[in-house]
């Protein structure tokens, strides 16, 4: 049996990047509830909620992301990598209910139009969409390499988004007075948050359940392990992500007239690595006698 792994290299210029965007963001979201009590909008002042929230998924998955540099300990033998799957699954979530609470506010407002100080909603929205969106940028190489990055980003994306569509809302609304225009927008940039959010919260969930990580075909996996020299055929083959961005293998491979030397098994890791991105790798060589050692191969 032998088991192998390879870490991933950590860019550490997320560090600066989470650092940046929860300051800035936080800092903003401040300073828009308040001018948005002054101006009398609802629309801004949720968009102040949202902002909060968004603040709070970027402090946890900034959070996690430094919690996967943590080395394993005796008890926790995986170190924390979950940590970022669960702050990608928390940032999930968070986004989905943050919808819900402005498309209640939207619809608040549609049945029941006030009015609102305009100028302040267009230049506050401006701003806040230069800050969402400038920082957005700072994650956008990682996004797809790295579930928890790839909240990060599509938080800050769908705050420039909001933004957009407020300085939209209150342009159109300043020369036509129709206030209407804004819960509708409103409603509008909730399905777009929501759609774009749900690949997030599928891969998530996918991951928190053990599942094969989406970016790895596991039957393509198992047709190479049955390809080794040697090997009769394959069972108890798991495949798991140990964080956003680690995957694990475990496998049995039945070798009835031969063995796998070093060499092998550090061919095999390579191959698995590079080929399917699969970082640790744990085999369990069997020659498939009737005593078989595994007790699991009739169920796997």
């Amino acid at each position: 049996m032998a088991h192998d792994h390879h870490h991933p290299q950590p860019d550490h210029s997320f560090n600066l990047a989470f650092a940046v965007a929860v300051l800035l963001n936080f800092g903003f979201t401040l300073a828009e509830a308040a001018y948005a009590i002054l101006a009398n909008s609802t629309s801004l002042l949720a968009d102040a909620g949202h902002n909060f929230g968004d603040v709070l998924g970027l402090g946890m998955a900034w959070g996690s992301s430094l919690l996967l540099k943590r080395a394993a300990t005796a008890r926790y033998s995986y170190g924390f990598k979950k940590t970022t799957i669960i702050a990608a699954l928390a940032n999930a979530l968070i986004l989905v209910a943050t919808s819900v609470l402005i498309a209640y506010e939207a619809i608040d407002k549609l049945l029941t139009p006030v009015a609102v100080n305009e100028n302040i909603v267009i230049w506050v929205a401006l701003i806040g969409m230069v800050i969402n969106g400038g920082t957005a940028l700072l994650f956008l190489k990682g996004r797809h390499k790295d579930l928890n990055i790839k909240g990060a980003y599509i938080h800050l994306a769908s705050d420039a988004l909001i933004s957009f569509g407020v300085v939209l809302a209150g342009v159109a609304i300043k020369i036509t007075a129709w206030w209407w225009l804004d819960p509708v927008v409103g409603l509008l940039i909730v399905l777009a948050i929501l759609w774009g959010t749900w690949g997030l919260l599928r891969d998530s969930v996918n991951l928190i359940l053990d599942a094969v990580p989406h970016h790895i075909n596991q039957q393509a996996v198992k047709q190479y392990l049955h390809s080794i020299t040697g090997v009769a055929t394959v069972h108890d083959l798991h495949i798991w992500g140990l964080s956003t961005q680690e995957a694990a293998l475990t496998a049995h491979l039945i070798m009835p007239e031969q063995t796998l030397s070093d060499q092998d098994f550090e061919t095999i890791n390579e191959i698995l690595l590079h080929r399917f991105h699969i970082n640790h790798v744990t085999l369990q060589v069997e020659k498939g006698l009737c005593a078989d050692p595994c007790g699991q191969v009739m169920k796997c």
